[in-house]
């Protein structure tokens, strides 16, 4: 039983490390800026549940998956990298950018999908990591991994929703500061996952 405890706060800590739902927040708020409330909330449950489906997946299916379409780590990394890279600098931009000049009525509800689920919340890395602890997993590993990672996407659900309570508390000025701040992290993020499938891919 204290392996079992064991194993799942590793698996926590790792999942946490990676997706933490308090750095995820300011992403939320930039991509949501344009939408109400009601509509924040569905878009945090998309986005969550979808992420949760993607990463259960490659859990019990990853190895298979790779196999299939010949895919590799390297390649997972550079095309991650590039996807993350373009959200962080899609948040650095100007007001003039697509994402800010999105209105009330046409607000695109399909960024609970891409860039937010895919691949902010379940990104090469995340993937990786849940690959990587069901390689010599049993069936009882696996669902530890499942429950840790589903504990993580619930987190950011209630990260999400209250992001709004946060806006109020900070200020609006603070919270474009700390956009642009994590528009330039999370594209430092893109560019060294980028950096590390190329490395994977041409020098390892």
């Amino acid at each position: 039983m204290e392996n079992i405890w064991l194993y799942a706060i590793g698996a926590f800590t790792a999942f946490f490390a990676i997706n933490n739902p308090v750095g995820n927040i300011p992403i939320f708020l930039s991509l949501t800026k344009q939408a109400d409330g009601k509509r924040k909330r569905f878009i945090s449950k998309k986005a969550t549940f979808t992420a949760f489906v993607i990463v259960t997946g490659f859990v019990l299916l990853g190895k298979y998956i790779f196999q299939l379409f010949g895919l590799t780590i390297p390649a997972f990394k550079i095309t991650g990298g590039i996807l993350v890279f373009f959200v962080g600098f899609e948040m650095i931009r100007a007001q003039q950018s697509s994402i800010d000049n999105q209105t009330e009525v046409d607000f695109n509800e399909g960024i609970s999908i891409s860039p937010l689920a895919i691949p902010i919340l379940a990104g090469p890395g995340t993937i990786v990591t849940a690959v990587n602890y069901t390689t010599t997993a049993s069936y009882m590993d696996m669902g530890i991994i499942v429950a840790m990672f589903g504990l993580i996407m619930f987190l950011n659900h209630l990260a999400f929703i209250s992001s709004e309570y946060l806006v109020r508390f900070i200020g609006q000025n603070k919270i474009i500061v700390i956009e642009k701040i994590m528009g330039l992290i999370i594209a430092i993020i893109g560019t060294n996952m980028l950096i590390e499938g190329v490395k994977l891919a041409f020098f390892e």
